[in-house]
């Protein structure tokens, strides 16, 4: 079973380094049961495929003696049939063995694809917000698509194939030892020294993959990163930058891959050749031993035919330990994955219904430091945010502004102290209840790939047509979606929304059904100043029951706010309205001053 490991710490991805890094050593271990943890549902079915090989390379052994059959019943009348009938069915039944084991170990494959794909986005959706922030969006979608199949070439074919090759190997190797034990040791000395030149280049194969996938890895987040700011890119003029660092890296693992490719074909190639060259020795010693009248011809055709059939074991093998290297790179990476650790959202009691404390979300002595940070965020911070109402949380960039919704959200646990909502620990409740309870909207407010229908019910997927227009009629979106050709199932693009339309959609998704608390991080700042009015109005109707909680910079914000909470270095500095804290507070004052939201 894979555990998770260290849950704080973010993954490392090593840049290219001045040494070189083939000479560093692979856990190779571990990546072999990393590989067998994927294989080990399937086993059975794998060792199907393992049995009809075991068919194919019997029907492959038995040929070369039929053929000394067929050869020692020349000139013989009738004593030919049998084993040409016998030859035939050989090939035949091969070939059944063969095709059936291919089918079975395609859908294998497949099937181990999915299962690896599926425990990844599992980690990677299901983890806890800690262990993903350091992950770029790019590494994850390598991870999710090119190393896993990889690791299904590695984990189906190759090490199906791999056992049957060698004991395909064994087997003619054991033939060839019955059929002339001197023409047998001449072969054996031949793949002894192909298996001794080979092998000292396998492990450098694995290692050069490891480090191709990883460029790979680093390419996909830097990519990532410069479409999601395409915009901000050209306007900068930056487009040659961030094309060379994704070719930097394109090249790198370009680089790292044709050394993989050379050692592999340079193994292949020493495999192949060396078994040929051991065809030339093994036929002039069997002539001379004909010559001398120790060997009959029949039995040296044989013993070459079981010598050639040894081409395709050796070098087949060689590309099959390749293979596994490269599984074996990617589980290397696959295995990075195991310190996302996964979110509890179930485990506590629901949230009490009903209104029974006198606080909606209180916090008492509540202080959390990132991890790897040298300050805390939150410092010893007593709040108590009350039923209904609007509050504005205002404070400088670093103030723990952000880092407080983190902990209402509950993506992180405090270090100490104690968060309560209505009146009852945050420990002893689940997070799939807390969340129930509270709605939030980003900044930036990301919609989902899908149509408006899916985002708008989101949280909610059972919500009625009349809940859903209702809430595009609250952000005064309603007669936009009507003119779509599809309405509510139009697909969300760039194209057919602009910035300020998602962030509208955004806050219609949070207001599906009233939430008991609304989190709006700075929700109205891409708005106009008429829709912004009639958010504003919403959020007014909402507030009348429900704790509405905004990170605020704008005048609208602030002033209308039923009470401002000023923040800085994640402590409470003073709380009051807009009038109260002009006087009271002074970093208040500042604020206004220098944001321009209010006159002082």
């Amino acid at each position: 079973m894979i555990t998770a490991q260290n849950p704080s710490a973010p993954a490392a991805t090593p840049g290219p380094s001045a040494a070189d890094p083939l000479s560093a050593p692979m856990p190779r271990w571990a990546n072999i049961r990393t590989l067998w943890f994927f294989v080990r549902p399937f086993r059975a079915r794998l060792a199907l495929g393992f049995l009809l090989g075991l068919g194919t390379t019997a029907a492959a052994l038995a040929a070369p003696l039929v053929t000394k059959q067929i050869l020692d019943s020349v000139g013989v009348p009738g004593d030919a049939v049998r084993p040409v009938v016998l030859l035939l069915g050989l090939v035949l039944l091969g070939a059944g063995f063969g095709f059936t084991q291919a089918v079975l170990l395609g859908n294998v494959a497949e099937d181990v694809v999915f299962s690896v794909r599926s425990v990844l986005v599992g980690r990677f959706f299901r983890g806890r917000v800690a262990d993903l922030q350091f992950r770029p969006t790019g590494e994850v979608v390598t991870r999710v698509t090119s190393d896993t199949v990889l690791l299904r070439e590695a984990t189906s074919s190759a090490l199906v194939n791999l056992v049957n090759e060698v004991i395909a190997l064994i087997g003619a190797l054991a033939l060839m030892a019955i059929l002339d034990l001197t023409l047998f040791l001449v072969t054996l000395a031949c793949i002894a020294v192909v298996g001794v030149l080979a092998g000292r280049l396998m492990p450098r194969i694995g290692t050069a993959q490891r480090l191709a996938q990883e460029a790979v890895g680093r390419l996909g987040g830097i990519l990532e990163g410069g479409a999601r700011a395409v915009r901000t890119m050209k306007a900068a003029r930056a487009e040659a930058t961030e094309e060379r660092r994704v070719l930097d890296e394109a090249r790198e693992s370009m680089r790292y891959g044709k050394r993989a490719n050379r050692t592999e074909a340079l193994a292949w190639t020493i495999a192949s050749t060396g078994i040929q060259f051991g065809i030339l020795v093994i036929l002039s010693v069997g002539a001379w031993r004909i010559g001398a009248g120790w060997l009959e011809v029949s039995t040296l055709v044989a013993f070459l035919l079981y010598a050639f059939q040894l081409v395709e074991p050796v070098s087949s093998i060689t590309m099959y330990v390749a293979e596994l290297q490269a599984g074996s790179a990617a589980a290397a990476r696959i295995r990075e994955t195991e310190d996302i650790t996964a979110e509890d959202t179930i485990t506590g009691s629901d949230v009490p219904r009903g209104r029974t404390g006198a606080a909606a979300l209180s916090f008492d002595g509540v202080t959390f430091t990132y991890p790897g940070a040298r300050h805390p965020a939150i410092d010893d911070l007593t709040l108590s945010l009350p039923w209904r109402g609007r509050l504005a949380v205002v404070g400088p960039s670093g103030a723990g502004k952000t880092s407080l919704f983190s902990l209402i959200l509950g993506f992180y646990r405090p270090e100490s102290g104690t968060i309560r909502m209505n009146d009852t620990d945050y420990a002893s409740l689940s997070l799939g209840s807390i969340r129930q309870r509270i709605a939030y909207v980003e900044q930036d407010t990301p919609l989902l790939a899908g149509s408006i229908r899916y985002n708008l019910a989101y949280r909610f997927p059972d919500a009625s047509e009349d809940e859903l227009w209702d809430a595009l009629d609250a952000v005064r979106l309603r007669e936009l979606v009507e003119s779509f050709p599809a309405g509510l199932d139009e697909p969300v693009s760039p194209t057919s929304l602009s910035g300020g339309q998602r962030q509208r959609i955004g806050v219609a998704r949070a207001i599906v059904r009233r939430p008991e608390v609304l989190l709006l991080d700075e929700a109205t700042a891409q708005l106009d100043g008429l829709t912004e009015a009639a958010i504003n109005g919403v959020v007014d109707r909402i507030s009348a029951d429900t704790l509405v909680v905004t990170i605020a910079h704008r005048l609208s914000t602030v002033v209308d706010a039923d009470r401002i909470v000023v923040v800085d270095r994640g402590r409470v500095v003073g709380t009051g309205t807009h009038r109260e804290l002009l006087v009271t507070s002074p970093l208040y004052a500042q604020l206004v001053e220098a944001l321009r939201i209010g006159a002082a």
